[in-house]
């Protein structure tokens, strides 16, 4: 690159920059311009370096508006995860679908085990790398999902709040058998499985196995519609071990009597 001349304009510069949401080229345009006046390289590699710099930051902005929006509770991560301590828990299965790809037709995945056995750990923390693959996640307890669903109905909004939670490529309900439902509060969570059904994909996490799902659809026919929907494209991952806090207790209270 030859050497630059002096250059007046870099007021209306910032503002053009700023105009077009170009905050790194903004913030690294003088810096880099000497850098690459000194190595003499061309205009091109400039360009060509600022453009990378602007999309690398862009991209890091995105990843940390879809882990904040995603609202998980807590921030589990994959590798923390224990698989091996699951038996019959495939780490292949669980690796892929940390890709996110099954969204893009809609698959649901089914999370069962006992309270303590892992499942809200697995579903947020698989949510997490579907953020980082750019994916738009919403976290939601099935208490939460419902009551949202029934302050929507009575503000005569709900057919607009279901078509927002539509732009969520995948919605988790967490702990959905954790509390009985109402025939309302259950019609309700019907409405918004069958309105997903085959366009966007759930996750859904539950101490109950569907033969026990009579207690969150009261009716047997609303059940056995549910259970048909979400189980027509799905990945079931079943965590049949106990309470991973009982068996930290359990570790604990051995150490203890070896001490004593």
């Amino acid at each position: 690159m030859s050497k630059m001349k002096s250059f007046s304009h870099h007021n209306e510069l910032d503002q053009l920059l700023h105009g077009l949401g170009l905050k790194t080229f903004r913030d690294r345009y003088q810096e880099l311009a000497e850098k690459y006046e000194k190595t003499g390289k061309g205009y091109p590699e400039y360009l060509y370096e600022l453009c990378i710099q602007e999309s690398e930051a862009k991209d890091i902005l995105k990843k940390e508006r879809l882990l904040k929006s995603a609202r998980m509770p807590r921030n589990k991560l994959l590798g923390d995860f224990n698989i091996e301590r699951i038996k019959g828990l495939s780490r292949a299965l669980v690796e892929r679908l940390a890709v996110g790809k099954f969204m893009d037709t809609a698959i649901n995945i089914m999370i069962f085990g006992k309270p303590g056995a892992g499942k809200t750990h697995l579903a947020t923390a698989l949510a997490r790398e579907w953020c980082l693959e750019g994916r738009r996640v919403l976290y939601r307890s099935t208490s939460q999902i419902v009551e949202d669903l029934k302050k929507a109905q009575m503000e005569n909004r709900l057919h607009v709040y279901l078509k927002t939670l539509d732009r969520i490529e995948c919605l988790i309900l967490d702990d959905i058998s954790y509390l009985p439902w109402t025939p309302q509060d259950s019609g309700l969570l019907f409405q918004l499985i069958s309105e997903r059904y085959e366009r966007r994909s759930l996750v859904i996490t539950s101490n109950h196995t569907f033969s026990q799902w009579g207690t969150i659809f009261p009716d047997k026919m609303t059940a056995v519609a549910a259970i048909d929907r979400l189980v027509h494209h799905s990945e079931i991952l079943e965590l049949n071990v106990s309470s991973y806090r009982e068996e930290e207790a359990a570790k604990r209270k051995k150490t203890i009597k070896k001490t004593d």
